[in-house]
């Protein structure tokens, strides 16, 4: 699979670190929502994971609804359905040469951000990459997103990503 998209994004040379004198991102975690935003997310994550020789893990949380009354759990995706989502963004991974692992996750709707964040603990990640979709700012203030609370749960730096590149204005003329 041909990689169609480099981000412009500094990362101070690994190499030239001694032991200890700055950041190690041998271990990215990106979480994958849909299948269709992880390519820029990705091309971000294979940035870092190239320049540490390191590796990913490609993590996709399945949310249920609380159960009813005299029912279980409900999913709106299926197990399936869950893996391959993570399936598809390993063929992007491994499109960058990167070494990549997968995870599924199940979790209840409210809590995705405890999930992705314990998740990165136990892993344990270096960092997270994960995608940032555009809303209102309003919504944002009331509701919150998903990436916000993992920046305040997780003990690891987190990289939030547009979805999509912008164009620049002048390269659109």
């Amino acid at each position: 699979m041909p990689v169609t998209y480099q981000p412009d994004v500094g990362i101070p040379e690994v190499d030239a670190l001694a032991s200890g004198d700055g950041p190690s991102f041998r271990r990215v975690l990106v979480p994958i929502g849909q299948a269709g935003d992880a390519a820029n997310t990705l091309a971000v994550a294979a940035c870092f994971c190239r320049s540490a020789n390191g590796v990913l893990r490609l993590l996709h949380v399945r949310i249920y609804d609380p159960p009813l009354r005299n029912s279980g759990r409900f999913y709106p995706q299926t197990p399936d359905e869950a893996a391959a989502v993570v399936d598809e963004a390993l063929l992007i991974a491994w499109g960058y040469g990167l070494r990549a692992t997968t995870s599924v996750v199940d979790a209840p709707r409210w809590e995705i951000a405890a999930a992705i964040a314990s998740h990165a603990s136990a892993w344990p990640a270096d960092m997270i990459v994960m995608t940032r979709r555009p809303s209102a700012a309003i919504c944002r203030l009331l509701l919150g997103s998903i990436p916000d609370k993992v920046m305040r749960m997780a003990s690891c730096p987190v990289l939030a990503v547009h979805p999509r590149p912008k164009v620049a204005r002048n390269a659109a003329r």
